[in-house]
């Protein structure tokens, strides 16, 4: 195990390499894209327009020469347009199935919460099972099978949030944020003549990233680590300022994304200190505010925050 983490973390440094290329100063949110890839979950990306959302699964596409699929979402979108549709071929005399974006390796959802909750519906079945049903039909997705979902926080004419189930799919929600002074000069530099996405080369090929997405599995995760997991999960389910707290989904999530994130760092085990950086990655999508909390300004990162702050940690010498 401790062999394949040396073997592929330079692989995995590379793509990072390859995002830090394209994204200045975005070291973090490459890093959780790939806790996310590699857990096989999915990302949220809360942010304003033009920091770089799009851009970000470009390169992380390109850099693992994956198959690439975009679905811009709006309001007059449709299930099918997501999925794929049968087509009548009159010279077979049958149904042809012709497969939507959803069929590709990694799909950009692009401002999902501009369409109808009919349609945004639509992606929770290939989320959670990699498959799609059309006209009775289940249809595997390729493998590997990833999506990253973007929206707008400020602009809520003609939006539709999404409910509770598509949010809690995600095992990560992330916010870009806008570059420092010195990184947009960097920026300005580095675009003014040629785009540096169209340097990028693929560091990694999908049988690689399918055998260390194996491999995160793998990963060694002490009882007392999944002790701290529960405890913290349930601290969102009695605190007084949340009405809805994280599901066991949420356990789960947080632990495989503890794990991929210990590989990463070329780790064999899970440490405490991943559990803790990850969760308000993790949780605070899941957990909803009640009325007071709301009022009073607070938000769920807040909440989290101070859930992880308070939450025993738990210590031993060794967690392999």
């Amino acid at each position: 195990m401790v062999q394949d983490i040396a073997v592929y973390n330079e692989n995995v440094e590379k793509v990072i390499s390859n995002i830090n290329k394209v994204m200045i100063g975005k070291e973090e949110v490459a890093t959780l894209s790939l806790v996310a890839l590699l857990a096989e979950g999915h990302v949220l990306l809360e942010d304003v327009p033009g920091v770089g959302k799009t851009m970000l699964v470009r390169t992380l596409a390109k850099s693992l020469d994956c198959d690439f699929k975009r679905i811009q979402f709006t309001p007059d979108l449709l299930p099918s347009d997501v999925t794929g549709i049968s087509i009548y071929n009159p010279k077979e005399l049958e149904f042809e199935f012709r497969g939507g974006p959803i069929l590709g390796n990694i799909v950009l959802a692009d401002e999902i919460n501009r369409t109808s909750p009919k349609t945004q519906s639509s992606l929770l079945e290939g989320m959670e099972e990699h498959s799609v049903t059309v006209d009775g039909k289940t249809i595997k997705l390729q493998q590997p099978f990833f999506v990253m979902a973007t929206q707008n926080p400020i602009e809520y004419e003609g939006t539709y949030p999404l409910p509770e189930a598509q949010l809690d799919r995600f095992i990560l929600k992330l916010n870009m944020g806008y570059p420092s002074m010195d990184e947009e000069l960097v920026m300005l530099e580095r675009t003014s003549k040629e785009h540096p996405i169209e340097t990028i080369e693929p560091v990694m090929t999908k049988d690689e990233l399918i055998s260390v997405q194996q491999d995160v599995k793998e990963v060694y995760i002490d009882k007392n680590v999944q002790q701290y997991i529960v405890n913290l999960v349930r601290e969102t389910r009695n605190h007084e300022s949340i009405f809805l707290g994280v599901s066991p989904r949420g356990s789960i999530a947080l632990m495989k994304a503890a794990k991929s994130y210990a590989f990463i760092k070329g780790r064999d085990y899970v440490l405490p200190d991943d559990v803790k950086y990850l969760a308000p990655y993790v949780l605070s999508h899941r957990v909803i505010l009640n009325s007071e909390a709301k009022y009073d300004g607070k938000t769920s990162r807040e909440l989290i925050d101070a859930i992880v702050k308070n939450t025993f940690v738990p210590i031993r010498k060794e967690f392999r």
